[in-house]
């Protein structure tokens, strides 16, 4: 089996690329670069690929992961030099694995890191003291949709934090999250500085707020 996973940086305009936009064009890079994606066998074959935890719209990130199988077996630089030469402005692959294990990697995730820069006039000590008392409420309750069925539900999302650092640099408000992440307690960050400006009483615009996944990590006590 000729199986991989890709760690791929995503930065600048590309954000604003839509999943299935990014998914083109990985298609499209591998077929320039004449590596041969393995297609899916019945009526309707696919590429055998796929995006590990999916970035929402206008996130950027220090941590892509792609999985994909090939025909052929090729030198794992061999990859990444074929892929970096057509890639556009903004993606940047700088691993390459082989991952031959029965369970997908999408299937173990277990958490997720993000970098939260929030506009901040204030100093450390009040940063520190604005996450302190965020944390400290009982409960943290926000409206969550459900992708499934598009139904509301409000729920307490405090469990499904599992941290979160502060700092202050160059005028903002750095917070680093480590929230649930996967198929079995996910959390959107989104809900996360949503709660947070309600709580603190920040009064900032989202447009003016800017997120970068830092990490994923996996059940299996490793991460990327």
């Amino acid at each position: 089996m000729n199986r991989y996973v890709l760690k791929f940086r995503k930065e600048g305009y590309i954000k604003y690329t839509s999943h299935l936009d990014l998914l083109r064009l990985f298609s499209r890079s591998f077929r320039m670069t004449d590596i041969e994606l393995k297609h899916s066998e019945g009526f309707n074959p696919h590429p055998k690929m796929s995006f590990v935890q999916p970035l929402s719209l206008g996130y950027s990130s220090a941590c892509e992961l792609f999985e994909f199988e090939t025909v052929e077996h090729f030198e794992l630089d061999e990859i990444l030099r074929r892929l970096n030469s057509v890639f556009p402005k903004g993606v940047f692959a700088e691993l390459c694995y082989e991952y031959n294990e029965k369970n997908t990697l999408a299937s173990l995730v277990d958490a997720a890191g993000y970098r939260v820069i929030i506009p901040f006039c204030g100093d450390s000590e009040s940063a520190d003291k604005l996450v302190k008392e965020y944390l400290s409420q009982e409960e943290i309750n926000t409206v969550k949709v459900s992708k499934k069925n598009g139904k509301s539900k409000t729920v307490n999302i405090k469990p499904m934090i599992r941290d979160i650092k502060a700092e202050v640099r160059d005028g903002a408000l750095v917070l680093d999250l480590l929230l649930d992440s996967g198929s079995y307690s996910n959390l959107s960050p989104e809900l996360v500085i949503t709660t947070f400006l309600e709580s603190t009483r920040l009064d900032e615009k989202r447009y003016n707020i800017e997120v970068e996944r830092t990490g994923i990590y996996f059940s299996s006590n490793f991460h990327f």
